[in-house]
């Protein structure tokens, strides 16, 4: 018993458990999830720690069948939550996702989403995808994240959709202009197929680095994961201000790494230097994000 009641009425045990996945896995986005009231904070944190969870999975070294395994139990734990919310589950996290779940009326298909964009990673390795399923694994493990998002955050229209769609692209597409060394030595290369082609560009993820075209592709990448925010922060001033505070400032965050490699670019001499963001920077692309 708590003589004090507790954000989501969960456990403290339970929330600082979600609270610490966040802390050390030193996200960006800690910033957007620190000024949300302690409901809608926890909230986020829970979300955070289910994509960590299961993104860890995905990408861990176990076995291929383990990892597979371990991706589908997740999809039979979120059934459950929906399904027998009477029974409390015996995991931390679950508990506070139990709690999340109906206070924010979160959507099942969404968490199934982000499972299936897991699967998509340890089914095989992504090499060269079409357009149309680099988009459909934007959409799961970003997008759908999103949707979660928007709706602690306490945005639930159709524009809070939106938002969740173009900023889950724009996010996803910079994370893998970003990853592109670290993802090929997973066996992985998310470049469509279709632009690896027309600049001569091989399917190999290794290959690729070193290829003088790929330079050309990931400029048109990046061109679009530009349009996705550009998008995103216009559809946000549909939106009511405050909800939209948080993905501002998650947005603005990442906007800064693009432009930072847009200006590095993809040389083979320059591909796995990190830019770093200063947060100058970060504070200014959240201004520049209230313009027209």
């Amino acid at each position: 018993m708590h003589d004090e009641p507790t954000p989501l009425g969960c456990d403290p045990a339970d929330l600082a458990w979600v609270e610490s996945t966040v802390k050390q896995a030193g996200t960006s986005f800690a910033a957007g999830m620190r000024i949300l009231p302690p409901m809608r904070r926890y909230g986020m944190y829970a979300i955070y720690a289910f994509c960590r969870v299961v993104d860890d999975i995905a990408d861990g070294l176990a076995p291929l069948a383990e990892r597979t395994q371990a991706l589908e139990e997740w999809h039979k734990k979120i059934a459950h939550l929906y399904q027998d919310r009477l029974e409390t589950p015996h995991e931390p996290l679950e508990r506070v996702l139990l709690a999340a779940i109906p206070f924010f009326a979160l959507q099942q298909a969404d968490f199934d989403a982000i499972i299936d964009g897991m699967l998509m990673d340890t089914a095989s390795p992504i090499v060269a995808p079409d357009e149309k399923t680099l988009d459909l694994y934007c959409d799961r493990v970003a997008a759908a994240v999103g949707r979660l998002s928007v709706r602690i955050f306490g945005e639930c229209s159709d524009e809070g959709n939106k938002v969740a769609y173009h900023l889950g692209r724009a996010l996803q597409l910079t994370n893998i202009l970003r990853d592109l060394p670290e993802d090929a030595a997973r066996g992985r290369l998310y470049m469509p197929s279709d632009l690896l082609d027309r600049f001569n560009v091989p399917h190999d993820p290794v290959k690729a680095l070193t290829a003088p075209g790929l330079q050309e592709v990931t400029k048109i990448i990046a061109a679009r994961a530009q349009d996705h925010f550009t998008t995103a922060f216009v559809t946000m001033k549909l939106c009511r201000p405050r909800t939209m505070l948080p993905a501002r400032i998650m947005g603005a965050s990442y906007e800064t790494v693009l432009k930072n490699l847009r200006k590095r670019g993809w040389g083979p001499d320059v591909l796995r230097q990190r830019p770093e963001s200063s947060t100058v920077g970060k504070v200014y692309a959240l201004a520049c994000s209230y313009l027209p």
